[in-house]
């Protein structure tokens, strides 16, 4: 895992952050269900959901990702293996369960699977970037909409996906101007909202990647906040005024890179 070397304190781990984010209850309705990997835990969440997300409690990238989905009599689990996408069929949880847990020797969290919206027949998420100077406020900086490669679990852009501006993803799906306004005026205000209530709990943040995603009856979840080197240099290419932007405030609290 990547060690940071500037100053930007973060929260470790997932399980922590949903657990954080859950207490407040403003923001508890936009949290999916997040538990600790245990068979019993597994069962009981698959059994009630009908599909969930394996991931690791620390890291990036989409590896190491598994999609555990009930179907019939038996289970479909998929992951993410490097930037393969593997297959496998399952008649228990408790042999679903002993794949994922002889391939991840690390921690891990189930987390509920959302029924993402798509654009071009394909998943997206969108990341908010929130930065502040030392001793200032949180701000927000820009979006990156991440839409996966094709009938893959996850939308990272290292494992095939591609970068949009919310702009573009506003035009892909047919979305009026005011629409896709209303959109970015809602993903700030919630953006700044969980910025300010996980900070509550760690001096010395200065920068979140935070994850939303639209499921496909358009309401707004939190899939993930990476507070430990939140990447955007992907940006660069699709918002240089943001790219340049998010530069500028790294650097002030000691970030060279992107």
């Amino acid at each position: 895992m990547y060690k940071k070397k500037y100053t930007s304190r973060n929260i470790r781990g997932k399980l922590k952050v949903s657990k954080l984010l859950t207490a407040n209850p403003k923001l508890k309705s936009m949290i999916p269900r997040t538990e600790s990997f245990h068979l019993n835990n597994l069962r009981s969440l698959v059994e009630h959901f009908g599909k969930v997300y394996i991931k690791p409690n620390t890291g990036s990238q989409g590896i190491g990702i598994f999609k555990l989905t009930k179907k019939g009599h038996g289970l479909t689990l998929k992951e993410i293996a490097n930037r393969k996408q593997l297959v496998h069929h399952y008649r228990t949880v408790k042999e679903a369960y002993q794949r994922i847990k002889s391939k991840s020797p690390s921690k891990l969290i189930i987390q509920k699977a959302i029924n993402l919206d798509k654009v071009n027949g394909r998943s997206y998420d969108i990341r908010a970037m929130v930065q502040r100077k030392p001793g200032g406020s949180w701000t927000f900086n820009g979006f990156l909409v991440k839409v996966g490669a094709k009938g893959k679990i996850v939308t990272n852009y290292y494992q095939g996906g591609v970068i949009y501006s919310l702009q573009k993803l506003g035009r892909k799906q047919g979305l009026s101007a005011s629409r896709t306004a209303k959109r970015k005026r809602e993903l700030t205000s919630k953006a700044l909202k969980i910025a300010n209530s996980l900070s509550k709990y760690r001096t010395g943040m200065h920068e979140m990647g935070i994850d939303f995603a639209y499921d496909k009856k358009q309401r707004l979840w939190v899939l993930e906040v990476n507070t430990n080197h939140p990447q955007f240099h992907p940006l660069k290419k699709i918002d240089s005024k943001a790219y340049a932007r998010m530069k500028r405030f790294a650097r002030s609290y000691g970030r060279k890179d992107d």
